[in-house]
């Protein structure tokens, strides 16, 4: 053996030892602890995420060189690098809970400065995996030396590369603010998402409560509108983020069977589409005719449910897709479904993902508890929204569209859409016809002839409001050729 070699040896033998111990997490033990919860560890969900042999860790010895000669920590917590995912170069924050439950300390702290200042230097999608307990107990005890933080990153990094976070498990504190940077927020249905868990909450307000009780992922996905999408298995989670962003990166049409295929008209929707307005109708089997074969990805299902926010493929072109739904409270604009469709829209714009906007609402949501609900800044903060979308936006009515309801939705003339489509039977106005004779005090005869007025697409196809107005059959062909351009 040469001389360099002998020299070498031990250095050598140091990184392997340090790199085993780091890569080991917290230990057979607790590894064996996060199982029996049902859960994968941190390295685990890398491997189940991204292509296969494809991570490559920054920060592996983080953590294992503490400056008072404290014992070790394994990567401080923290796993992280790049990977591809798709083919798609990423960037990776997962959090590692068999690791003092996945806390915070200085080396960790800067590992994710790093890996978000990587994701915007690089312009590669950020994926941030949480399942930890926010900022380490023993940071009181020492100086914070990284500046700017994380959080500032990420607040930097907003809209200008996409950022998926999963929640996997308990997300508190520092985590938890983390995923509010996110474009999309995905949660297992048995994780829970909070400023703070059950020990503070009882300390700080004397209140007894639970994780759940606090941010699970109904509470989240139903009542707070904080996260989009709900999985039952941490599989489910990574396909939700694996199919979002390939709608927000990919430029360039999916080669799929749907795309492919030869116009033809869609004889179905006259059979769910009813041309009384008065008649709900379940939007969703709209878009089950309209959008690619097992493209429609819905997000917020169970947030602002008389609005619909989809990302799809139609003829294998992305968009994204806001649809009123009639079947709840005739689709009119409550203030969680402005919210959400204010979110997406935004989304969109930023990310240039087309915008489709099907249009079947009486208006935004009258009477007192929608008026205490504030719904009138919200329907004005969806209308900012769309008006300052810049893209291919394509926008139909089919049946009802009345006073701001149809604005916020984009309807209304000149509003830089692409194309602007009507079924035949279209009711509009500003507001129904009913309403407007009982606040006027109008007669039966004036209310009818008022009425007679605002059916069909005749008035609107003749002032230029509508570009064309089409056959019901002929929906799927006129989105797909209004996406192509």
């Amino acid at each position: 053996m040469s001389k360099h070699r002998q020299d070498w040896a031990p250095l050598l033998s140091a990184l392997q030892e340090r790199g085993a111990s780091a890569a080991a997490m917290g230990g057979d033990e607790r590894i064996a602890r996060q199982h029996a919860r049902g859960r994968l560890t941190a390295r685990e969900r890398i491997a189940a995420l991204v292509d296969e042999g494809s991570f490559r860790e920054y920060g592996l010895l983080a953590g294992g060189h503490h400056p008072q000669g404290q014992p070790a920590v394994a990567a401080d917590g923290l796993v992280g690098g790049v990977a591809r995912l798709d083919g798609r170069s990423v960037v990776l924050l997962v959090e590692d809970f068999t690791v003092q439950g996945g806390s915070i300390g200085h080396p960790n702290a800067a590992k994710r400065a790093r890996l978000v200042r990587l994701a915007l230097e690089t312009k590669r999608p950020l994926l941030l995996l949480l399942d930890g307990a926010g900022e380490r107990a023993s940071n009181q005890a020492e100086r914070y030396p990284h500046a700017p933080g994380d959080l500032q990153l990420l607040a930097d990094i907003q809209g200008r590369v996409p950022v998926v976070a999963l929640v996997l498990g308990m997300s508190a504190g520092h985590g938890a603010l983390a995923a509010m940077f996110a474009d999309l927020i995905i949660m297992h249905r048995d994780s829970a998402l909070f400023s703070a868990g059950p020990p503070l909450v009882k300390a700080a307000m004397g209140i007894e409560t639970t994780a759940a009780e606090l941010g699970s992922a109904q509470v989240h996905t139903r009542e707070s509108g904080v996260a989009h999408l709900c999985c039952d298995t941490e599989p489910e989670c990574f396909e939700s983020a694996r199919r979002f962003l390939a709608y927000v990166c990919d430029n360039t049409p999916a080669d799929t069977d749907a795309s492919a295929g030869p116009a033809h008209r869609n004889e179905t929707l006259l059979d769910i589409i009813p041309p009384d307005v008065s008649r709900p109708y379940d939007m969703r089997k709209v878009l089950g005719e309209v959008v690619d074969n097992g493209s429609l990805l819905e997000v917020q299902a169970d947030y602002g449910r008389t609005l619909i926010t989809a990302f799809a493929r139609i003829g294998g072109q992305r968009c994204l897709i806001v649809a009123n739904q009639p079947t709840v409270e005739a689709g009119a604009i409550t203030r969680p479904a402005a919210e959400k469709a204010c979110y997406f829209i935004e989304l969109a714009h930023r990310f240039q993902l087309p915008l489709v906007a099907l249009v079947d609402n009486p208006g935004v949501m009258p009477g007192p508890a929608a008026e205490r609900s504030g719904v009138l800044r919200v329907a004005g903060n969806m209308f900012r929204a769309q008006r300052h979308y810049r893209g291919r936006k394509v926008v139909v009515t089919l049946r009802k569209a009345f006073g701001f309801g149809s604005s916020v939705m984009g309807m209304n003339p000149w509003d830089r859409q692409t194309v602007s489509l009507a079924l035949p039977g279209v009711s509009l106005g500003g507001v129904p016809a009913l309403g407007a004779a009982a606040a006027t005090g109008a007669s039966a005869t004036d209310a009818a002839a008022l009425q007679e007025r605002q059916t069909g697409a005749w008035a609107g196809a003749d002032s230029m409001a509508f570009d064309r107005i089409i056959d019901p059959r002929d929906l799927r062909e006129e989105l797909r050729q209004a996406l192509l351009g």
